[in-house]
């Protein structure tokens, strides 16, 4: 499919995107551009084979690549885009692979002036509390969904190549305006992260004085798994996504108020109800997964 793919962003996704690449033969030759402070990650990378070669100059990376994956942190994808447009190609796919939409295309909007015909946005949904290039995976995106957010203006045959890549590695590709995307995705997964985050914040201040991990139950390392994520990166998906994030959380709390309120006043059917609706949801959602 591609003669060379340059990742940018060796992590987890990175990582499993040229492993899943490689894997099925979409290319010939896999480069990486990384900063210097990156180099031990790197040179791993090059070690396991997950990619063949890398450099600082991204310049020099993504020479004579027909693909270029932006696989970093979302704040950092505004300098990645300037640094890419002197050397952008016409003949080459662009893709992110972003937990947001909106800033990535607000940050091609402010250095193109409009968004290239052949850069496709893309949400993998897929990860691990992991990071780092040993964590990734070949399969990792294999029966996981995949969101593509393509401009109007985006060229149908970038648009095709960029689902079959997908779908070749594995991903089940769905199509969505960005703004859905971001809405979507704020109440499924940001939100959540939060709420992990937050709890564990919360607990962890507790078990200074009390052994409170110390007698958690498995459904609480479930719940929490994901307060083991990469920090650097949910700080700039929130920070990105924080107009929908935030209201999620005001609604949130309007929830959590009324539950408080339920066992302030010892309204037990109601707190039966509560919970007796959102196991049903939540089996709703798991029949339609399945």
């Amino acid at each position: 499919m591609f003669n060379k793919l340059c990742i940018i962003g060796v992590g987890l996704i990175g990582g499993s995107i040229a492993r899943a690449a490689r894997k099925h033969n979409l290319c010939k030759e896999i480069s990486a551009y990384g900063r210097e402070q990156d180099s031990a990650n790197l040179l791993r990378a090059q070690e396991l084979k997950v990619i063949d070669s890398y450099s600082f100059d991204l310049t020099e990376a993504v020479a004579g690549a027909d693909c270029i994956v932006i696989a970093t942190p979302v704040g950092a994808m505004p300098a990645i885009f300037k640094q890419l447009a002197p050397y952008w190609s016409d003949k080459a796919l662009y893709m992110d692979a972003g937990s947001t939409k909106g800033n990535v295309v607000a940050a091609l909007q402010d250095v193109f002036g409009f968004i290239p015909a052949n850069f496709i946005p893309a949400h993998p949904i897929a990860g691990a509390e992991n990071s780092g290039v040993e964590a990734a995976l070949d399969d990792l995106f294999q029966n996981r969904r995949l969101i593509l957010t393509p401009a109007e203006q985006a060229d149908p045959d970038f648009l095709f190549v960029a689902q079959e890549f997908w779908q070749t590695i594995g991903s089940d590709v769905s199509l969505m305006s960005v703004e859905q995307h971001d809405a979507v995705l704020a109440a499924t997964s940001h939100l959540p992260h939060v709420l992990a985050f937050s709890l564990v914040d919360l607990l962890g201040k507790k078990d200074e004085t009390v052994d409170i991990f110390k007698y958690a139950a498995g459904g609480f390392k479930d719940f929490t798994r994901i307060a083991s994520s990469d920090p650097t990166m949910w700080l700039d998906i929130c920070m990105a996504n924080k107009e929908q994030i935030i209201p999620l959380i005001q609604e949130l709390c309007t929830e959590l108020q009324g539950i408080n309120q339920m066992l302030e006043q010892n309204k037990t059917q109601e707190l039966y109800d509560t919970f007796t609706y959102a196991r049903n949801a939540r089996q709703r959602f798991l029949d339609q997964y399945q």
